[in-house]
């Protein structure tokens, strides 16, 4: 018997069934992925697997292979939460930037203040916010470090998120990050780290009127260590607005690399733009650049002389998604 009177012998309904799931296999997207294999749910209420994020980061085999989701529900998670090296592919998902929070108040060493440390590759969070509130202007306190976010795993995303801090907020220690549509909220260094990241699209947020009256804040501190280094922190669409004033970045190590680009630059900016810090001296090794941005903080009149000029060449390198993304892994994240 031929294959197509095998098929015509099938009964009706199946052969349907076939036709059916073939014309949906042939309409998939190329960028189709199939649904990960498991979803916890984190519920305060105790409608969920877990009542808080970490328990359930914890139930997470180690060294896991496949993309596990953790989805949070609306509420304030007073907690500390920690992703480790040995546990990659996790998502963690909350009900929206303004609806999920993780909230603690660490600030006893760098290392130890994160609300949210993110150690393993290959992790991707979206709408919900850290927040670190040591620093919080109520609080009377002198102002120290205390870091909301520290990622230090390579292929990280961030989607909608909320880094809500005054001193050292986001510590965007080392790999490869995107950040999309997020709001970093700080004052001093509140961007800070040796990652390679891309941020687009974001809300920099300067709170200025939590300082000193007259004492202009810092919205970036770099830490690139030496020109073959392939870090660096791009701004691309962003939006830099708030309250006092800030450069837009000083150099935490001597060969610092920071890119604006085509972004919103309110009058919170200095208008020298950026700060040499301790490294005057030895300004030309430092990468600090602007390029095609918008607005009264753009003014380029009164920067410092030692601001790079980048050649265009140069700026489409830099604000090319293949700064972070040269194999595709940001298009294969369930995202």
């Amino acid at each position: 018997m031929s294959s197509l009177q095998s098929l015509y012998s099938l009964p009706l309904a199946l052969f349907l069934c076939l036709f059916l799931l073939c014309l949906a296999d042939a309409r998939r997207p190329r960028h189709y992925r199939p649904r990960p294999y498991r979803t916890l749910y984190v519920d305060q209420t105790g409608n969920g697997n877990f009542s808080t994020i970490q328990s359930a980061i914890d139930y997470v085999p180690e060294n896991n292979k496949n993309w596990i989701f953790i989805r949070i529900t609306a509420g304030t998670y007073r907690e500390k939460v920690k992703i480790p090296y040995n546990k990659p592919n996790i998502v963690l998902k909350g009900a929206a930037k303004r609806r999920t929070v993780v909230v603690w108040d660490d600030y006893q060493s760098l290392a130890q203040s994160p609300t949210f440390m993110s150690l393993a590759d290959n992790i991707v969070v979206k709408s919900m916010t850290f927040v670190n509130s040591y620093n919080s202007p109520n609080s009377n306190r002198p102002m120290t470090p205390a870091v909301a976010a520290m990622i230090t795993g390579d292929k990280c995303s961030f989607h909608r998120v909320g880094f809500i801090g005054l001193q050292d907020t986001l510590w965007d220690d080392q790999g490869r990050h995107y950040f999309h549509r997020c709001t970093i909220q700080g004052a001093v260094d509140f961007i800070f780290g040796s990652g390679q990241s891309v941020y687009e699209n974001c809300a920099i947020v300067v709170r200025g009127d939590t300082l000193e009256p007259g004492l202009p804040g810092f919205i970036t501190a770099q830490g690139r260590t030496n020109p073959t280094d392939g870090n660096g922190f791009v701004f691309k669409n962003c939006a830099v607005f708030g309250s006092g004033s800030a450069f837009l970045g000083r150099p935490w190590r001597g060969y610092s690399r920071v890119l604006f680009y085509n972004s919103s630059l309110s009058r919170v900016v200095q208008p020298g733009g950026w700060e040499a810090w301790n490294f005057v001296g030895h300004e030309w090794q430092l990468t600090f650049a602007e390029f095609g941005n918008y607005g009264p903080g753009s003014n380029s009149r009164m920067r410092v002389k030692w601001a790079k000029k980048l050649s265009l060449q140069d700026v489409n390198q830099l604000t090319s998604m293949s700064f972070i993304d040269r194999e595709g892994w940001l298009q294969s994240q369930p995202v």
